[in-house]
């Protein structure tokens, strides 16, 4: 699964999810729901780009 990464710096592993945010390990960026953002600048799943 592919990690995203935020303008920010904040890269979102899949693998390990953002479980302070109730998303569970192993979910893709993909599955993450709509209404989420960036846990540390609040930017929306639209600015993401994938990380190398």
């Amino acid at each position: 699964m592919q990690k995203m990464e935020c303008p920010c710096g904040y890269v979102y592993d899949p693998e390990e999810g953002d479980i302070e945010h109730g998303i569970e390990p192993g979910t893709s960026f993909e599955d993450l729901p709509e209404d989420w953002v960036c846990p540390v600048c609040g930017a929306e799943k639209e600015n993401f780009y994938p990380a190398d």
